[in-house]
């Protein structure tokens, strides 16, 4: 007889995501999930990401990390509300961290949130906190071979976004055989090149959120 130690974990963890969904609902709030190993830019992707739609849409974030608000403090002094989880050693955001942060937010008044979760690129797909989509971050020079190691996380990805852009002349980034796993990973996923601190790229990615964020209102 095998146990799964995982499964009463996880079927809690849906049971207060399905909570924390049914909440945003009600507010018409869109949430997005982004993943990403340390230092692939999630926060300089979701800087950027504000800059191309705070004027059309409200915004907040809620910033996961082992410890520190370095993160929440840069989105901060931008004039976003910003709520920092520190999980205290745990690789990954859960469902009841989501719920505290979003009893200190005013949901009325956000169209957006978006969760910077823990940089990590295993557990936080197990994870469903009541998001709308997940989207996974890599950076060009993480490599192009993370599809092959770590499948899991482009296979639960609605959109990967390849963050770093510009430094590909300077990497050995096979940037066709990096789309080419993708997609046979995760057919339907856009793949967007940015360059998140320049700017470039930025307004393809965003036109595909702002879409997103559209159709859940329709």
């Amino acid at each position: 007889m095998r146990l799964d130690i995982n499964k009463p974990i996880l079927d809690r963890n849906d049971t207060l995501a399905e909570e924390n969904r049914r909440l945003l609902d009600e507010h018409g709030v869109f949430v997005l999930d982004l993943m990403a190993s340390p230092g692939a830019g999630k926060t300089s992707t979701i800087l950027a990401t504000i800059a191309a739609l705070r004027e059309r849409y409200a915004i907040a974030v809620i910033e996961g990390d082992i410890a520190s608000r370095v993160d929440a403090d840069k989105i901060s002094a931008h004039g976003i509300p910003a709520v920092q989880i520190n999980t205290g050693g745990a690789c990954h955001l859960e469902a009841d961290m989501i719920r505290r942060a979003l009893d200190t937010l005013d949901l009325d008044t956000l169209d957006l949130i978006i969760v910077e979760n823990v940089g990590n690129l295993v557990c936080p797909t197990e994870f469903y906190l009541g998001e709308n989509a997940k989207v996974m971050i890599l950076s060009v020079p993480e490599g192009h071979d993370k599809p092959l190691k770590y499948p899991g996380i482009f296979q639960i990805a609605e959109a990967v976004v390849l963050n770093k852009y510009d430094t590909l002349p300077v990497f050995d980034f096979d940037e066709d055989e990096f789309r080419r796993v993708v997609h046979s990973l995760n057919p339907s996923a856009p793949v967007f090149a940015l360059s998140a601190t320049k700017g470039d790229g930025v307004s393809d990615w965003a036109g595909w959120l702002s879409a997103r964020i559209e159709s859940t209102r329709s």
